[in-house]
């Protein structure tokens, strides 16, 4: 059986870029016999890799495994539309952190402010008798009825009783809701 040179050839067509013939040789050998380039201690390296990975993924498991167990997790692997209790808890937490940071006057009027009954009550006024726009149309209308009707008594004489403003107010509010409505009617859009 013929035995191959597994050495590489060199050629050294340029003595000057190239290293010597006898520098080569040298350094492949001072390599090859390098005990941590061997073989064996390559497959021992491989080896301690292994098991250092599976060491870790073991770890990452039980990890996963106690994160999962929480109370904590529970709610942040849910998937779907978020209920009710979901939204009032954060609601909830939300408040309390954002109270922590005010003052205390700023927090016993946050803290009236924000009970359910003056928020159900302002949420049902809001969405029927007041109105932004039927507000603004009535403060309106009540300042431009009313410098008129005092323009005009100023002029003939006569006294004026207050109820000119109240009067003003309400019709401005009236014509503020029918505006109200009828672009709801008309666009479907609040």
């Amino acid at each position: 059986m013929e035995k191959l040179n597994t050495k590489p050839e060199i050629r050294n067509d340029n003595p000057d870029s190239s290293p010597s013939n006898y520098e080569l040789p040298e350094q492949l050998a001072s390599i090859e016999n390098n005990p941590e380039n061997s073989i064996e201690a390559r497959e021992k390296q491989a080896e301690q890799a292994k098991t250092e990975a599976l060491e870790k993924a073991k770890s990452i498991e039980t990890i996963k495994d106690v994160a999962e167990k929480s109370p904590d997790r529970e709610s942040s692997s849910r998937r779907g539309p978020i209920g009710k209790p979901q939204l009032k808890e954060s609601y909830k937490k939300t408040m309390e952190r954002t109270q922590k940071e005010m003052s205390p006057t700023g927090r016993a009027f946050s803290k009236i402010i924000h009970n359910n009954i003056v928020e159900k009550s302002s949420e049902v006024l809001g969405s029927t008798i007041a109105r932004p726009t039927a507000i603004l149309s009535g403060a309106f209308m009540a300042f431009i009825l009313t410098l008129t009707v005092y323009i005009v008594a100023k002029t003939i004489g006569y006294q004026l009783s207050g109820f000119e403003t109240i009067a003003a107010f309400a019709i401005g509010w009236t014509i503020g809701l029918i505006y109200d409505y009828l672009k709801l009617i008309i666009t479907g859009k609040r």
